[in-house]
């Protein structure tokens, strides 16, 4: 084991790890071995329950995160197998672990990753405590279960597994638990690619930012993210004399402001289509019904006319599938004035944007300018670049494995997908790592019943839980079994 912080905070995280290990020392741990028998399932199983359980009763919500509590629970597990890791921490309550299986070398690592922090909560609107792990009616309740305290669980248990059997490995496994995922990666993801890019390079990287959905209670497709959006927020500030409300005047700061939003609401950035979209468009066709299936190889055609057709019905229809073929713009933040009675000398618009990975960012501001056609509105991005975008390519070992394994056990086709929002993986992957985003399967009516991730009643089937983790063992020995 070692531990490696900046110069300044190794005392401050000694003192947090020794409350956190006390309190551990009262928490119960699964510790029966695993073997490889098929009638040990129950107890793998009854561990997976455990060591999620655990992860989800520590509370990471970020802000602040105090992700120090799910890496001192890990390193109580690690040890107790003789599992080698590292812990490296920019803040030393936000710390990330990494552990490493040695392999012979015969091909460069794999990472495995979940972040371990997750968004914040307002307990008065949850049913179950959203730390308290409930398990009711076959599903475990909670925030992070599916957000990404699964990924995590199971990338835990496929590398305590391999160290319990022994398998001879042919790459080294990497598993990083990663702080920072919801708002912060400089002190995670990108903290651990700009300082210790040593200790997580790898060939391929398995990450969140996929899943299977289920219809009905069916598994009908399997999303396995290759690519994502860029998020980079722009601001809209608009300037103009202050005055009594009483006395309308045509340089309204808010008035001009909100002409300009409504014409960026109103605008339709151009079409794209890369690779990832273009399979994801053409394999949803061969399961579609036939009216939306015929929509979605019209988006595909290169007649412009039958292009446009299916791209409005999209963007009517099915918002989430038009954003990934566009680069997106939605107002989500405004601010100015301060009475009723006042016309406001400044008034300012967020809008969160979603680039397009093919999108010429150079350029973006500008055509965002020419949209508006108001020279009093100046338009800026809020922040500078924080997640680059980037893609995985559908030709590697790895995005094979993930078909061969989700057929063994899904029995779903697999669509490469354009994540719409953001994950650490861009960080990875600007690193040249191939990155794919998996996630166990969840009810497609669960989100609009408000139990998907982020929100006020998060929960994860305890089958499909165990059914995922049964898919990422055996995708991650595909890749790392010694042949």
């Amino acid at each position: 084991m070692e531990i490696r912080y900046p110069a300044g905070v190794t005392r401050q995280f000694n003192r947090l790890a020794r409350a956190f290990a006390v309190a551990l020392l009262l928490t119960p741990v699964a510790s029966a071995p695993l073997v490889a028998q098929a009638d040990d399932r129950a107890r793998f199983e009854s561990e997976t329950l455990e060591h999620f359980q655990a992860l989800i009763q520590r509370d990471t919500s970020s802000p602040p995160g105090n992700e120090i509590r799910v890496v001192e629970y890990l390193r109580q597990v690690l040890d107790r197998e003789g599992i080698a890791y590292q812990v490296f921490a920019k803040d030393p309550q936000r710390p990330n672990l990494v552990a490493r299986l040695k392999g012979n070398g015969k091909k460069r690592p794999l990472l495995v990753m979940g972040h371990t922090d997750v968004v914040t909560v307002d307990p008065a609107k949850w049913t179950f405590p959203p730390f308290g792990a409930r398990r009711d009616g076959g599903y475990v309740y909670g925030r992070g279960t599916v957000d990404d305290k699964d990924n995590l669980v199971a990338a835990l248990m496929v590398v305590l597994a391999l160290k319990r059997a022994g398998t001879p490995l042919d790459r080294d496994v990497i598993l990083l638990a990663e702080s920072g995922e919801e708002g912060a990666p400089h002190v995670g993801a990108q903290f651990m690619v700009d300082e210790h890019l040593d200790a997580i390079d790898a060939e391929f990287c398995l990450a969140e930012g996929g899943g299977v959905q289920r219809r009905g209670g069916v598994a009908v497709q399997a999303n396995v993210g290759t690519t994502e959006k860029e998020p980079r927020p722009i601001e809209l500030v608009a300037k103009g004399p202050s005055g009594h409300g009483s006395v309308p005047i045509k340089t309204n700061a808010l008035a001009h402001l909100a002409t300009a939003v409504d014409r960026v609401v109103a605008w339709t950035p151009p079409l794209r289509i890369t690779e990832t979209t273009g399979s994801y468009f053409r394999k949803l066709a061969t399961i579609a019904p036939p009216e939306r299936a015929r929509r979605y190889r019209d988006i595909l055609s290169p007649d412009a006319k039958v292009s446009k057709a299916a791209d409005d019905w999209l963007a009517e229809h099915e918002p989430n599938h038009w954003s990934m073929l566009h680069s997106s713009l939605t107002p989500t933040m405004i601010s100015g004035g301060f009475r009723y009675n006042v016309i406001p000398s400044e008034a300012k618009v967020t809008l969160d944007v979603r680039l397009h990975p093919d999108e010429d960012q150079s350029t973006f501001l500008d055509q965002v300018r020419a949209v508006i056609k108001d020279s009093t509105i100046e338009v800026r991005w809020a922040r500078d670049r924080y997640r680059p975008a980037g893609g995985s390519p559908l030709t590697t070992e790895a995005f094979a494995a993930i078909e061969a394994q989700t057929k063994a056990h899904y029995d779903v086709p697999v669509l490469p997908t354009m994540g719409t929002g953001a994950t650490d993986m861009a960080q990875i992957r600007s690193k040249g790592v191939q990155c794919y985003g998996l996630g166990p399967a969840l009810d497609a009516e669960d989100g609009p019943k408000g139990f998907g991730a982020h929100s006020d009643q998060e929960r994860i089937l305890e089958s499909e839980l165990h059914r995922f983790v049964r898919f990422f063992r055996d995708l991650v020995l595909t890749l790392v079994r010694a042949q």
